[in-house]
């Protein structure tokens, strides 16, 4: 049975509700391009909002981390994953969780205890060593040297707020023989699973307190746990990965040892990418945000597809990714629906990189016309704007008799990486900040805009995304054509209308069908639970399943302001808009 419905089963039976997936493109959160991890869709519920489904959650979840494209190609690292975890909402905690952990690896996925280690928090200056856990672990039957209490096993999301220590779970991925003792720096040793424990709350003056209700969140990464199941040292080669890399040597002709790079990266960034196109936010390739990160994926599988041989003008990508949308179609229904589309999105950017590629020809040859060598910073430039590896310039720098400065290529690269970490790392930091008075105004803003829009524009408008910072809101509807000036100032007006009006906004829980029924609009009906909360504005000026947070009233969000309408994709508008 695939690791996922495994997991899945044991936590069912374990008195836990399944809830699907979350979409790859995150709702109304602004610190991330992309669900980043199985607990993010969850902050809400994780600071206190009842969810729909109860108190003991568990998933699989959709996850894209891109702060490490350019070390994919190696064992283990992947831009698309999928995350295993089982959640308790104040319910259980430390004994149950780290109970049913061990009994998960030990009795369902059958590994040797000894062939496992953990850690625990050792304890600051706030709070003391988690004695708890180590004594539930060695009841269990986990050795005490094998328990490692480390001061790095604690969770914040950022400075303030929930906290705790967490316990990581570890696997001795070597054939050699198992150390007695647990050396936590040994890699050998592989983290396979991490219990947090959301214990206390850390308050601005530094102080800590114990949370009323505790909560535990969990996670295991499918692609390396199902490495480690199958004995093998590269994530690459396990099923996860086999037939992927098997039907990308039989396209280049070549075989995967010794082309192990290219091929991985091919088949990582291609998942990826279908991942993210079959998203029902319809995320097309661009230069700015979610869709920089899908070009760059799909470029830089060309490219990789080039040095292999592949002939790229052939239907090689339509190949992959058919494989990839028949594989895990039956877990996300997103990827039938949008099969297509994801189709489309590949070979279209296949044709615009070609094109590209023929000017960045150009471009070599009019910077070697009088065949001068190429240093660091022409190089790189080449990459950066026109998609050549470094591979292709020494190649073609070869063929005219003249070098390239590759040091100085590599000291461009760096640097360059090193401001798209620190940009990300400001920009998209992530966690359980991301809820303040302003971006809940905004959250109540969306859903009266998309109420105007429809009737300005007619009732076929939808919601096909948002985005909130503090600064702004950012709304995306299928919509034919660019707005007027009038339609915009009539949306506007409304808007404002209903804020003058002080309407309640009241939230109610009920049955997905009977939020339907009462007329209730969905961005994404698949990812809402049985029992969903709907929101009404008013006497139903707006009514929606959204899992908060809104404003109490209306008058609350002061007055609304659309500064830009543009267009987002084919079909799609994007509107702008501030409060004041």
């Amino acid at each position: 049975m695939n690791l996922k419905d495994l997991y899945i089963d044991f936590f069912v039976s374990k008195n836990h509700k399944q809830i699907p997936s979350s979409p790859v493109v995150p709702e109304n959160d602004p610190s991330v391009l992309f669900n980043t991890a199985g607990m993010q869709p969850l902050i809400p519920y994780l600071l206190g909002q009842p969810h729909p489904y109860g108190t003991r959650l568990c998933d699989y979840q959709k996850c894209i981390r891109t702060n490490d494209i350019d070390e994919v190609g190696d064992t283990y690292h992947h831009t698309f994953f999928e995350m295993l975890g089982n959640w308790s909402l104040g319910d259980y905690f430390k004994k149950e969780a780290i109970t049913w952990s061990y009994e998960f690896l030990t009795k369902t996925l059958n590994i040797p205890v000894n062939r496992l280690a953990v850690t625990i928090f050792s304890g600051n200056e706030y709070i003391p060593a988690d004695e708890e856990s180590y004594a539930i672990w060695r009841d269990l039957g986990i050795k005490e040297e094998r328990i490692a209490k480390l001061a790095d096993n604690f969770w914040i999301a950022g400075e303030t707020g929930p906290c705790g220590g967490d316990s990581e779970m570890f696997y001795w991925r070597s054939n050699d023989p198992i150390p007695d003792t647990f050396d936590p720096d040994d890699e050998r040793w592989v983290e396979i699973w991490n219990d947090v424990f959301m214990q206390y709350v850390k308050h601005e003056d530094g102080t800590v307190s114990e949370l009323p209700n505790k909560n535990v969140d969990t996670g295991m990464g499918v692609e390396r746990t199902v490495a480690i199941l199958e004995n093998v040292n590269d994530n690459y080669a396990s099923s996860i990965w086999s037939d992927v890399i098997s039907l990308i040597s039989q396209i280049a002709k070549k075989p995967y040892e010794g082309n192990e790079k290219s091929m991985r990266i091919i088949a990582d960034h291609l998942r990826t990418s279908v991942f993210i196109s079959a998203d029902n936010a319809g995320i097309k390739p661009s230069n700015t945000d979610q869709g920089y990160i899908l070009r760059r994926l799909i470029r830089r599988a060309i490219r990789h597809a080039k040095s292999l041989g592949i002939d790229i003008n052939t239907d090689w990508e339509q190949q992959i990714a058919k494989l990839i949308l028949n594989k895990y179609s039956s877990y996300y229904k997103e990827l039938e629906t949008n099969h297509d589309v994801v189709l489309e999105v590949l070979a279209s950017e296949k044709i615009k990189f070609n094109r590209t590629l023929e000017k960045g020809l150009k471009e070599f040859m009019r910077l070697t016309t009088n065949n001068q060598n190429i240093d660091g910073k022409t190089a790189f430039h080449l990459f950066d704007t026109y998609g050549f590896p470094l591979e292709l310039t020494i190649e073609l720098a070869s063929e005219k008799g003249i070098d390239v400065d590759t040091e100085g290529y590599h000291e461009h690269f760096r640097a360059h990486q090193e401001l798209s970490r620190a940009r990300s790392a400001e920009k998209f930091k992530g966690g359980l900040a991301g809820n303040s008075e302003i971006e809940t105004k905004y959250h109540t803003a969306t859903h009266l805009l998309n109420a105007a829009l429809k009737k300005v524009i007619g009732h076929e408008v939808h919601q096909r995304g948002s985005n909130i910072t503090v600064e702004r809101m950012r709304f995306d509807f299928n919509c034919d054509h660019k707005l007027t000036d009038e339609e915009k100032t009539s949306c506007e007006k409304l808007v404002n209308e209903w804020i003058n009006q002080a309407l309640p906004v009241t939230m109610c829980e009920m049955s997905k069908e009977e939020a339907l029924a009462s007329g209730a609009e969905c961005m994404f009906i698949e990812k809402y639970p049985d029992m969903v909360t709907v929101y009404t504005i008013g006497d139903n000026i707006s009514k929606e399943l959204c899992g908060g947070p809104h404003v109490k009233n209306t008058s609350e969000l002061g007055h609304f302001r659309i500064t830009k309408e543009e267009a987002s994709s084919s079909g799609v508008r994007r509107i702008k808009a501030v409060l004041e």
